[in-house]
Order: structure tokens, then C-alpha cells, then sequence
């Protein structure tokens, strides 16, 4: 495991991390230093109170954007509308339900306060993007990640209704597909998103991914639904 300075921004490479799939400790959680992580596959995630655990697991699970499922069951949600859904318009919102969301078998969570800062901040900036799911004017449901080039780092969703997130999820994808983009990284396998088409591929292909990414056509700012 390697430490990792507040002064330097430079990561191992992502091979070398553990068989559970940590890479480095330490650091902080600057724009800058989140953006690097990113662009090499690496994600910060810890505890309350324990230092800054940053990972790079194998194998990676994804989603490519063409293979997305949409379940007979989900259709009608879209057919007959039954939720409204929108980007960027609340992401603070959203990072704060993923926060408190009740998650069976996790104590507390991941997104401390610290994090929950850092991605606001990064929001601000242009590069965190968040999907807001409504159901007469109410939020409930979406998710948040990072876009970098054509790829979508998703982080974390919640739902306070049954299937809102995944309504969101999907209706994410179909916006993505419209404008090109190629994979959306899941970090972690779920059932949830098995469901949904993703699966599981090994670092080196992930990396390759990463390295073919037109990291210039970054979509910064504020999203806007155009599909």
C-alpha cells in the first residue's frame, strides 16, 4: 500500500494495488487530485474518522452503454411517465439522500462529510453531475457520478420509491447513449446493476478503455436533458 502526499498529486500505477483492490492511503480530496484519480481508473472510498483509502479493483465492473437492459417490467414507467427526471438540478441534494440512504448490512457511510463536500465542489466546477427523479414535484430517487471524456464514473444512488433509481439509471444511460458516450464505470458488482447490463471486465481492459478515452470532449457545466 503506498502513502500518498498532500503535496503531490501523482498516483502509483493502478497494477499495483492489493488483491482486495486498495492502491494508496493518504492524500486529500482537491479537485485536481480527484480528477488525476479518475483519469487512471482510481476512486477514493473509506470510513468516518480512517484516512483516505483510494482503489483500483479487478475485476472492474461496467456498463456499456449499447447493453443496457430495460426490463418488461420497468417500460411502463417510461411509457405512462410515471416519474419526471432531470440533471444537475439539485446535486447536493441528491449526494445528501445517497449519504443517509439506508443500505442493509453497511453501517453508516461512505460519503462522509469531507467527500460530500469534495463532490459539490467538483459539481461547481462542471465535472460532477447529478439525475434527480421526481414523482409530483417530490425527490425520490437519483444518482451522481463524474464524467470525464465519454466515460461516466457513477458513484452512488438512492430511491425513497420503489424503482425511482433505477428509472433514473436508465434514463441516464439513454442520454448517455445520445451523446456518445462509451462505458459507465459501476465500480462494484450489484445485482441491482447486473440487471441493468453491466459486467464485469479485467483491469487491463478497463485501463485500455481509459487510455482510448477522448479526454478532451470532457462535457463540463451543467447538464441538460437533450434526448
Amino acid at each position: 500500500m503506498y502513502w500518498l502526499s498532500e503535496d503531490n498529486i501523482t498516483f502509483p500505477p493502478p497494477e499495483l494495488a492489493d488483491s482486495d483492490g486498495v492502491l494508496a492511503v493518504g492524500g486529500d480530496l482537491s479537485p485536481a487530485r480527484l480528477l488525476e484519480a479518475y483519469r487512471q481508473g482510481i476512486f477514493p472510498w473509506y470510513s468516518e474518522y480512517d484516512p483516505i483509502l483510494w482503489w483500483s479493483p479487478d475485476p472492474r465492473f461496467v456498463l456499456y452503454p449499447e447493453n443496457l437492459k430495460v426490463s418488461k417490467s420497468m417500460r411502463p414507467y417510461f411509457n405512462q411517465k410515471k416519474f419526471d427526471w432531470s440533471l444537475d438540478q439539485d446535486f447536493r441534494a441528491v449526494i445528501t439522500a445517497c449519504q443517509q440512504q439506508n443500505r442493509p448490512g453497511q453501517f453508516g457511510s461512505w460519503i462522509t462529510d469531507e467527500m460530500l463536500e469534495a463532490y459539490c465542489h467538483l459539481h461547481e466546477l462542471g465535472f460532477a453531475h447529478s439525475v434527480e427523479v421526481w414523482d409530483d414535484g417530490k425527490l425520490v430517487g437519483g444518482l451522481y457520478g463524474i464524467a470525464l471524456g465519454k466515460v461516466f464514473f457513477g458513484e452512488s444512488m438512492f430511491a425513497h420509491q420503489s424503482n425511482a433509481s433505477k428509472f433514473g439509471f436508465i434514463a441516464l444511460v439513454q442520454q448517455l447513449i445520445d451523446w456518445d458516450f462509451t462505458l459507465i464505470d459501476c465500480q462494484q458488482e450489484t445485482n441491482h446493476l447486473r440487471s441493468l447490463g453491466a459486467e464485469l471486465i479485467t483491469r487491463e481492459k478497463f485501463m485500455k478503455h481509459l487510455k482510448a478515452n477522448p479526454w478532451r470532449e470532457t462535457k463540463a457545466g451543467k447538464w441538460q436533458i437533450t434526448s
